[in-house]
């Protein structure tokens, strides 16, 4: 039995131990003050367990030397294993279309290496029921290769007939690398794989988070959603592969999204990107090949720039771009995003531009899928609603899971990025920009159609709610650096 003399001990034991762990967060991190407070709070709530937590998900290791490698290599490529690609025509010269949106592009260029292109033809894919169809038609046409990298991919009837498409095209000789995230595929057995790796097919996983490669590197997951086919055509934005994408969860119900399905000059640089990844995941070289980058006939017109983003990046590409586009804007900034968490700086962009005139929209969903980062959205929101921004909430019977930023009808970006911290900072992401009116205008109509299926987030609505939301909404808005 215990005395209550060691119980005194103890605990003035645990509270001088947590101070101390306290200062190690606050004076070692160099994070932005904000997020060390929040770890500090989670320090003080959650002792000893708190600081563990913070070493496996709260240390900044944008700068550590793996990904400062990985950064090396990436640079490397572009700059020499891909030079063709990196045209003086690419770099110099600005299509006269686009000689308004220059500055942007050039920002893209600088802090991205994002090659512009205008050959290009893309089509929109606005839910799963749209681009599951036009993707399997497309794997079950490939010739060449296909490349796949997803963040999450479900054990269900999507996931299957994906997968065994795969082994088919594998066993007939086609060049299948599939690459999946270890956090967002973290119930997925590796026996999943089976059938393609046994087909000649190729998998690996990017950041396996849990034994035998036990890591601090967890929290930055690759969020990218990539398929390359015959270095041809290319799928990116925001659906991964599973059921619910489908809209057959009973949970998520109706599921709206927006993806891409491209071709063009863009396509080489969505190959290029899968190629870093693949490479950095698998630890193997792929020869560099024209079959993987293979001439393009003229398709389009559309401006593209393909803009990744992630830990390894030197500058917060994604962030940055964002930012760039809601200052220039002129006219209107239509945001759709899961996830609403800006910091400090967008927020002040969005107020400057709303307060100047300009027509300020941003959508969420009403359904939750992860409550703490959905109450600390609507936190958010709430504060952007006196400078004139308007806010909606997308119909509780659906979710809405879009990523995409369009302004003046002219310029937008859309893939994997949503509109919070864990994108611009922690995740790999990877999004489309692009420069033409006509698949600007249509996204803007379809932002329209998705406001009639809106509550509409007003100051006396927001003003309403009851004290267990506010609270809700108040401890959310306190962790959500850490989001």
């Amino acid at each position: 039995m215990i005395s209550s003399g060691n119980n005194i001990d103890l605990s003035i034991i645990i509270l001088i131990v947590n101070i101390i762990l306290a200062f190690i967060v606050i004076f070692l991190s160099r994070k932005n003050p904000s997020a060390t407070w929040a770890w500090v709070l989670v320090l003080m709530f959650v002792p000893i367990v708190g600081f563990i937590l913070y070493l496996f998900l709260g240390q900044d290791l944008r700068k550590t030397r793996v990904f400062s490698r990985k950064e090396d290599e990436d640079i490397k490529k572009l700059e020499s294993r891909y030079q063709k690609l990196l045209t003086e025509e690419s770099r110099g010269n600005i299509d006269p279309a686009v000689e308004k949106d220059k500055d942007l592009i050039r920002l893209h260029l600088q802090n991205a290496d994002a090659i512009f292109t205008h050959n290009n033809r893309i089509q929109i894919l606005k839910n799963g029921q749209e681009k599951f169809p036009v993707l399997i038609k497309a794997l079950k046409a490939a010739k060449q290769h296909i490349h796949m990298e997803y963040y999450i991919i479900r054990n269900d009837e999507i996931g299957r007939e994906v997968r065994d498409i795969l082994a088919s095209k594998a066993r007939e000789g086609v060049e299948v690398r599939l690459l999946y995230d270890g956090m967002g595929c973290l119930h997925l057995r590796r026996s999943f794989f089976k059938p393609i790796i046994d087909a000649g097919g190729k998998v690996a996983v990017f950041y396996p988070p849990f034994l035998p490669y036990v890591n601090i590197r967890l929290n930055y997951r690759n969020h990218r959603k990539i398929t390359v086919i015959d270095g041809k055509q290319a799928f990116i934005g925001g659906l991964n592969l599973g059921d619910e994408y489908m809209g057959r969860s009973a949970r998520y119900g109706f599921w709206r999204d927006t993806h891409f399905r491209m071709e063009g000059s863009a396509v080489d640089f969505l190959q290029l990107w899968f190629i870093s990844d693949w490479e950095f995941a698998s630890k193997s070289d792929l020869p560099f090949s024209d079959r993987y980058f293979p001439k393009k006939e003229i398709v389009g017109s559309a401006g593209i720039q393909i803009v990744p983003s992630g830990p390894d990046s030197k500058w917060a590409s994604i962030h940055q771009g964002y930012f760039k586009m809601i200052v220039n804007a002129e006219k209107s900034v239509y945001i759709q995003t899961a996830y609403f968490i800006p910091d400090d700086s967008l927020s002040e962009a969005l107020k400057t531009a709303a307060l100047g005139g300009v027509d300020v929209r941003i959508m969420i969903p009403g359904k939750k899928d992860h409550p703490f980062v959905h109450w600390a959205s609507t936190s958010y929101l709430s504060d952007l609603l006196d400078s004139g921004v308007k806010a909606y909430i997308y119909n509780y019977d659906r979710f809405m899971h879009t990523k995409a930023v369009m302004v003046d009808g002219r310029i937008a970006s859309v893939g994997s990025a949503n509109f919070d911290i864990r994108s611009f900072q922690y995740n790999f992401e990877i999004n489309a920009v692009v420069y033409d009116p006509a698949t600007v205008s249509q996204l803007e109509r379809q932002f329209r159609e998705d406001m009639k299926q809106c509550i509409e987030l007003t100051r006396e609505l927001y003003d309403s709610r009851n004290l267990f939301i506010r609270i809700r909404e108040s401890v959310s808005r306190l962790i959500s650096p850490l989001l």
